[in-house]
C-alpha cells in the first residue's frame, strides 16, 4: 500500500525518501503511520458489522498474529478486539487524507455501533432545506420548547426527515418527545442499527459541526450503507447522542 500512495503522489517527479517526507509535512503523520491507523480504524467497523474471527481479521489487515493485531488494536482504540461485539464501547474513526490547497490536520471521532427496537415517538416538524436547516433546525426548536417545556418537560429528540438523503434538498425537521402525547404527532422509528456519536454539548452549532463532519469526511472513511430512515438526535444528561441509520 505504501507503494500505491508513493506512486500516486509520483506525480510531482521526485523520490521514495521525498514523496515520504513531502507526506508527512503535508499531513503531519508518516505514511507508515496512516497506513496502519487506517487498517485499525477499518478493523474496528468490520468487526462491528461481522461475524468473522479475530484473527480473519487481523490477517486481513495484514498483521501476522491475532496477538499483534490485539495489541496494536486494543492501543488505538482503547479496547480489545473481543470485546467489540459483547461490550460495544466507543470506537474510533481515522479518516481518509484528501490533499489540497486548504490541509486539514486529520482527525478521529468516537464512535459505536447500537441497534435499537421499534421505537414510537411524539412530535411536531416542519419542512426545511438543505440550505436553510442550520437556521430553521434551531429557531423551530426554541419555539416549540416555548410552547411546549412547561407542560411536557424538556425536548428529547430532535428528527431529521430526508426526501433523499443524497439527490434531494428537501429536508424536515422535528423535535419529538418518548411519551404519548395526543396533541402531538406519532412518528414510528423503525428497528434498525445506528452508529452513534456522543457530542458533549446539546448546541445546534456543535451538533451541526458534527453531521457536517460525518458526511463530509466520516462517511467516506466507513465501509457502510446508510438506511432511508430519520437520523436521530437524543439529548439527554447535558450530552447530545447523533445517531444514522445503517444497513445491517
Amino acid at each position: 500500500m505504501i507503494l500505491i500512495i508513493l506512486n500516486y503522489l509520483g506525480i510531482i517527479a521526485t523520490n521514495e525518501y521525498t514523496m515520504k517526507r513531502i507526506f508527512s509535512l503535508l499531513s503531519n503523520i508518516t505514511i507508515s503511520e496512516y497506513i496502519r491507523n487506517r487498517r485499525l480504524s477499518n478493523s474496528g467497523f468490520d468487526l462491528c458489522k461481522e461475524n468473522s474471527k479475530v484473527i480473519d481479521i487481523a490477517v486481513k489487515y495484514g498483521y501476522d498474529s491475532a496477538t499483534s493485531f490485539s495489541r496494536a488494536f486494543e492501543k488505538f482504540h482503547g479496547i480489545k478486539p473481543s470485546s467489540v461485539k459483547t461490550n460495544p464501547e466507543r470506537l474510533k474513526v481515522f479518516t481518509k487524507i484528501h490533499f489540497n490547497e486548504n490541509i486539514e490536520d486529520n482527525s478521529s471521532m468516537e464512535y459505536s455501533i447500537i441497534e435499537m427496537e421499534e421505537k414510537v415517538l411524539y412530535g411536531r416538524g416542519i419542512k426545511t432545506t438543505y440550505c436553510t436547516i442550520q437556521k430553521d433546525a434551531p429557531k423551530f426548536f426554541e419555539e416549540m420548547a416555548d410552547i411546549y417545556e412547561n407542560k411536557y418537560g424538556r425536548i428529547e429528540y430532535g428528527i431529521v426527515v430526508y426526501e433523499d438523503r443524497y439527490e434531494s434538498d428537501d429536508y424536515e425537521y422535528w423535535i419529538a418527545y418518548e411519551k404519548e402525547i395526543n396533541e402531538l404527532d406519532k412518528i414510528v422509528i423503525p428497528k434498525s442499527k445506528w452508529i452513534k456519536f456522543v457530542i458533549n454539548s446539546q448546541e445546534a452549532c456543535d451538533i451541526q459541526k458534527v453531521s457536517r463532519q460525518f458526511y463530509e469526511k466520516f462517511e467516506p472513511s466507513l465501509k457502510l450503507n446508510l438506511r432511508p430512515i430519520p437520523e436521530l438526535e437524543y439529548y439527554h444528561d447535558d450530552i447530545t447522542e447523533f445517531l444514522i441509520p445503517i444497513e445491517d
